[in-house]
């Protein structure tokens, strides 16, 4: 295959003004310079980036990006610097540490029959928003569904979170995860946490499947992976990702106990556990006992109605009737009680943290 090299164009109007800039102050290479008597263009090469410095073009000077390890190290710590052609360029944090916004609390209630949008997100899957204010950017939760089953478009990728939960809720996806071993296959009622940062993908899915993603904070990145190849050599299912380990949770195995709630039983999926207390995630259903009013002090505390039905009363609010794919979040200290609870139902609750207060009335 032939060689082929990009060059992003940018103007000057003293070629032998911008040579020092370009190689002093931003370190980068000189490759070619021409004509020799009296230069009018220059390509520079460094930091990932091909330049064509050229005299009289008419284009804009544009703005670059830097991002180092250091900043304080590079261009003598300066943040923004200008060149002599006018370009400006912005020295930033390579890995800038990940900010968690504060809560804004709220209480969210959001049905399904009210038929808000479904949008087209990564990898071509549906996405509907479960908590439409996100709670000041400190959490996103969204229903997604793939319509038609099938190999999924996806690549190795990773997420720069602080928390995220997979739960598949109809059907089954394939999955492989760095470190876990051989792919496997997330069925309906099963959950995995993406600790952050392990490398990932999915593979294929089934007709119709759904699953519940929850993500802190709202706005995360996702970065492509082009060098890891997975399922990886290396198998160390008990590794730490920044703290937290990966967990796969398989509903046929797991131990049911009762719930901090009087009226319920739960299972837990460890997650509190293996997070380190970042967060909770348990399955509920009712065990035939009267509930009772009841607050907690949790920073979020988010709930979806997977199956049944139920009325959500909740403290100086209208009572809400609640069926699959609706979903809620109660702010901290505010009173509610589960109502109306059919034998059938079955909710999905996740918690930040993990292990938090409830009272009872």
């Amino acid at each position: 295959m032939s060689k082929t090299v990009a060059h992003l164009v940018l103007p000057t109007n003293e070629l032998r003004d911008d040579i020092p800039f370009f190689t002093k102050t931003l370190g980068m290479r000189m490759d070619m310079i021409y004509p020799a008597d009296d230069p009018t263009v220059a390509h520079f090469s460094g930091h990932g980036l091909n330049l064509r410095i050229e005299k009289g073009v008419d284009c804009p000077p544009g703005h670059i990006r830097i991002c180092c390890e250091d900043p304080a190290r590079f261009a003598g710590g300066k943040s923004r610097l200008t060149a002599p052609n006018g370009t400006i360029i912005n020295i930033e944090e390579l890995n800038p540490p990940l900010v968690l916004p504060e809560t804004q609390h709220s209480f969210v209630v959001r049905r399904l029959a009210d038929q808000a949008p479904w949008v087209i997100g990564r990898a071509g899957m549906h996405y509907r928003d479960l908590i439409p204010d996100r709670l000041g950017g400190s959490i996103i939760a969204s229903h997604i569904r793939i319509p038609d089953g099938g190999p999924v478009p996806d690549m190795v990728h990773y997420h720069t979170v602080g928390f995220q939960l997979i739960f598949c809720y109809r059907g089954w996806v394939d999955l492989v995860y760095e470190d876990q071993g051989e792919p496997f296959r997330l069925y309906a009622g099963n959950c995995v946490i993406q600790p952050p940062e392990i490398r990932h993908r999915v593979l294929y899915a089934s007709d119709n499947i759904e699953v519940i993603e929850i993500g802190v904070p709202a706005e995360h990145v996702t970065t492509i992976d082009h060098t890891m190849e997975l399922p990886n050599a290396t198998l160390n299912p008990d590794r730490e990702f920044q703290g937290q380990k990966f967990v796969h949770h398989k509903a046929e195995e797991a131990i049911w106990n009762t719930f901090r709630i009087p009226g319920f039983r739960a299972r837990d999926t460890t997650i509190a556990e293996n997070t380190k207390n970042v967060a909770g995630v348990q399955v509920i259903r009712p065990d035939g006992i009267t509930s009772k009013e009841s607050w907690h002090s949790a920073d979020i505390l988010f709930t979806f109605v997977m199956e049944g039905s139920m009325t959500l009363y909740g403290e100086g609010k209208d009572p809400f009737d609640l069926a699959p794919g609706d979903a809620f979040v109660i702010p901290p200290n505010m009173k509610t009680t589960y109502g109306n609870i059919s034998k059938d139902l079955e909710l999905l609750e996740v918690s930040l943290p993990g292990v938090f207060e409830t009272f009872l009335s």
